[in-house]
Formats: structure tokens, C-alpha cells, sequence
């Protein structure tokens, strides 16, 4: 009991870390540009960090049965393609039936990759790796190497990722939705704590009953089928869909949620410290070229604040293991 309450603490301190460092950074920045805290780019920033926010909530769901997905910046150009050849063929259908047509492609990927992990026993990494050359491949094949640019998209798909609510970007009220759905999942419901329980101790989970295949199956699915919505949010917001679409985005995803604090072992990470994360990750892409720093500098800066906070990762996981030995001596 006194374990958990320090592992509690850790995590509570990580989160105000990222809380004071959010603030400091925004100080900083608003120092060298005034604009920066302006309600107009604040709203491009929510709108810009959207579809990345979406996509770790499904990483996060990934990570913590202790897999990976790195074929989900392939599967937005597989599902981002086919929809901008149907609405490009069938100029009125609504945005409802392109979104569910991407959403089931999408979940059928993550249904091959989760098959190849959970019943095939294949190591994630390698399932999903191989598995991105395989869609890219098939996107260039659907599309015959061609673009399908914004001339060749109604204007009603355009308008739905610029749209507003309340002069609330469509895209901030997709992501805010499920956020709130996966913090009541993966909090309250007993499939939620089953997938804590899989990352913590997957021979444990075996012995104790649970369905780990099963639900390392479903985690899979459910990262394709939000890398199918967010290939067709990225085609409508950038009015273009091309073979490399999102060509690396994977690793921002991850590192996104590296940096909130869920550990690519399994078995820890909280909801509110990937919101952290995806927003510190979204306020480094935003500001940064805001300040005029160079590309190049973008890069190195990104994978600086990402190393660090892989090393925070390490270190907290180290403190809470000696933790557990140290109750175990004693």
C-alpha cells in the first residue's frame, strides 16, 4: 500500500513538473512573440495538436499492454488516400459515411496488426514495422503514385476540418470527445483496468484469468480505428492526400506520450499527464518556429526535450522498483 501511494506521488510530481514547465516555456515564448498567447494562435494550436491528440490516445491504450504501433503514420495514408479517391469519385456523399469508411479501414489494420501480436506472438515492433512498408506500398498502389489535391475535394469536406462550434475548431470538440470517453474507459470500466493489468504483468494477467490476447487484439483495433479517423481529418484539413502522408508522425505520437509520462514498458500512464504531454509537444511545434529558430534547431530541440523525458521516465521506474525491493527486504 505504501508502494502504490509512492508511485502515486511520483506521478503526481511528474505532473506538476510538466505543469511548471508548460508555464514557464509559454512565459518564455510569449517574451520573444507577443502572438503567441493571442486567441488566434492559440486556436491554431488546438487545431494543429488535435489530430496528434487523438492519436495517442490509442498509442497510450497500446503502450500500456506494453506493444507498440509504428504503422499508424502509414495506416493515415492508406485511409487518407481511399477516402480522397471516394469523395473525389462521389463528390456528395456526407462526411459521416466518409469518416465511418475510414474508421472501419483503419480498424481492419489494426485488426492485422493486433492478430500478427496476440495470436501470432510476433514482437510489436516488428508486426507494425513490417506492416508500414506494406500500407505505404498499398497506398502508392491505390493511387497510382497521383495526389488528390484540394481542387478535387468538395467544399463541403474541406469546410468540416475548419469548421466551428463556438468558435470551437470541429477538430479540438473531435479530440475533446475522446478524451473524455477514454478517461471514463480506461478509469472506471473493468476493461480499462484489465489493460493496466496486462502491461504491469502479462504472466500475471495469464494466471490470474484475464483475456490478454483479447485485449491486446481489441487495444490494436482501437489504434487503427483512430488512425483511420485521423487520416481522414489530416486529408480534410490539408485539402491533399499523398503516398507520404504522415511520413514519420508515428514517433511524434509516441514521443508525445513519452513525454506525459506513459512508460513504453506497460502498465503506467495516466490520461491528464498525456494531455501534458500532447500539449508540451504541440507548444514546441507551434512556438519554436514563432521565434524564428531554425528548422534544423526544431529537430534537435524536439529530441532533447523527448530524451529528457525518456530519462525522467527511467528514472522514476528505478525509484519506484528500489521502492518495491526495499518493502520486499523489509
Amino acid at each position: 500500500m505504501e508502494t502504490e501511494r509512492k508511485k502515486a506521488l511520483n506521478e503526481r510530481f511528474r505532473e506538476l513538473g510538466l505543469i511548471v514547465f508548460i508555464v514557464i516555456l509559454s512565459a518564455l515564448i510569449q517574451m520573444r512573440n507577443r502572438e503567441f498567447l493571442t486567441f488566434l494562435n492559440i486556436s491554431n494550436l488546438l487545431a494543429n495538436t488535435a489530430i496528434l491528440s487523438i492519436l495517442s490516445v490509442g498509442m497510450m491504450m497500446v503502450l500500456l499492454t506494453g506493444g507498440i504501433d509504428l504503422s499508424i503514420g502509414a495506416s493515415m495514408a492508406f485511409t487518407g488516400m481511399v477516402t480522397a479517391l471516394t469523395v473525389k469519385a462521389n463528390p456528395g456523399l456526407p462526411v459521416i459515411l466518409l469518416i465511418l469508411e475510414s474508421v472501419g479501414i483503419g480498424a481492419c489494420i489494426g485488426l492485422v496488426v493486433g492478430t500478427l501480436v496476440a495470436r501470432f506472438s510476433i514482437l510489436p515492433i516488428i508486426a507494425s514495422l513490417g506492416l508500414m512498408n506494406v500500407m505505404r506500398g498499398l497506398t502508392y498502389m491505390v493511387s497510382g503514385g497521383a495526389w488528390v489535391s484540394a481542387y478535387q475535394m468538395p467544399a463541403h469536406f474541406k469546410a468540416f476540418a475548419t469548421g466551428t462550434v463556438l468558435a470551437v475548431n470541429n477538430l479540438v470538440l473531435i479530440a475533446v470527445c475522446i478524451y473524455i470517453l477514454f478517461y471514463f474507459f480506461i478509469n472506471f470500466t473493468r476493461s480499462g483496468r484489465r489493460i493496466y493489468a496486462v502491461g504491469s504483468n502479462p504472466e500475471a494477467a495469464k494466471i490470474a484469468g484475464l483475456p490478454v490476447k483479447r485485449i491486446t487484439l481489441l487495444v490494436y483495433i482501437f489504434m487503427g480505428a483512430l488512425a483511420g479517423l485521423a487520416g481522414v481529418l489530416w486529408v480534410a484539413k490539408f485539402a491533399s492526400a499523398q503516398g507520404d502522408t504522415a511520413a514519420g508522425y508515428e514517433m511524434n505520437v509516441i514521443a508525445s506520450c513519452v513525454l506525459g509520462g506513459v512508460s513504453v514498458s506497460g502498465g503506467r500512464g495516466k490520461v491528464f499527464g498525456l494531455l501534458l504531454g500532447v500539449t508540451l509537444f504541440g507548444i514546441l511545434a507551434n512556438a519554436l518556429p514563432l521565434i524564428n529558430v531554425s528548422p534544423f534547431w526544431q529537430q534537435a530541440i524536439q529530441g532533447f526535450v523527448i530524451l529528457f523525458a525518456v530519462i525522467m521516465n527511467v528514472v522514476i521506474k528505478r525509484n519506484n522498483d528500489r521502492a518495491v525491493l526495499y518493502r520486499r527486504v523489509i
